[in-house]
């Protein structure tokens, strides 16, 4: 009897073993695959779906004044969708929460919409990409502008401190209708700054203008 006891627990002791190497190679097969994935595929940088207790996201900072920002930009959300809504912005909304690298990943996409706009508005809203810092760490990007007035392709240059702007989308016809945008901002980099950016970006700045009514869909980085 104590024989088949022993040889009953070294059975039931073999095939717990065998289905716990099981599980490990699964799990370490399924790790490798979703790190291989997220390694090759695209990135989410943002859906703006985690609001703090203003209304304004989470890990998300201002150029100048956060309590004014919180009074101009807010988490807004239709159909389950959460998006940033600005309103009469007069400042930089900004994240630096990110694994980036804009080598492999030169493709930034991002939706926007506008719902009103006051004459004599000037331009509409803005993304910075910053994908390097300075000597004196300030961050380097472009301003990829939706303008009223000024057509599509036109270039303003920056300066020693400001960033180079390139209009992307001009008009305010299109009023409450999302529309999506598809950069290279890896090689707009390289053509403006004549450098190689950083192995990770600094960072994504969202500006709605003054005036005008804006709301920001959410931003994602993909493979070319």
């Amino acid at each position: 009897m104590k024989k088949w006891c022993a040889r009953h627990a070294n059975i039931r002791y073999s095939i717990l073993w065998s289905v716990l190497t099981l599980m490990v190679v699964f799990s370490v097969d399924v790790t490798q695959r979703v790190f291989a994935q997220s390694a090759t595929g695209s990135i989410l940088i943002e859906d703006f779906s985690q609001p703090d207790e203003n209304g304004f996201p989470q890990k998300w900072d201002a150029q100048r004044s956060k309590v004014t920002a919180q009074e101009t930009y807010v988490i807004g959300q239709e159909d389950g969708v959460s998006f940033l809504q600005s309103q009469n912005a007069s400042q930089r909304v900004y994240t630096k929460h990110m694994s980036w690298d804009p080598k492999t990943h030169p493709i930034l996409t991002w939706r926007w919409r506008v719902r009103s706009v006051e004459e004599g508005a000037e331009f509409i809203a803005a993304v910075y990409p910053s994908l390097d810092t300075d000597l004196m760490f300030i961050p380097v990007n472009t301003k990829y502008v939706w303008s009223v007035s000024q057509p599509v392709g036109t270039t303003k240059e920056g300066g020693m401190f400001g960033s180079t702007e390139v209009v992307i989308r001009s008009g305010a016809e299109q009023i409450g209708v999302w529309v999506e945008e598809r950069i290279n901002v890896y090689e707009d980099f390289k053509e403006i700054h004549q450098h190689e950016p950083a192995p990770k970006a600094w960072g994504i700045s969202l500006l709605g203008g003054p005036g005008v009514e804006v709301d920001f869909g959410s931003l994602a980085v993909h493979p070319e």
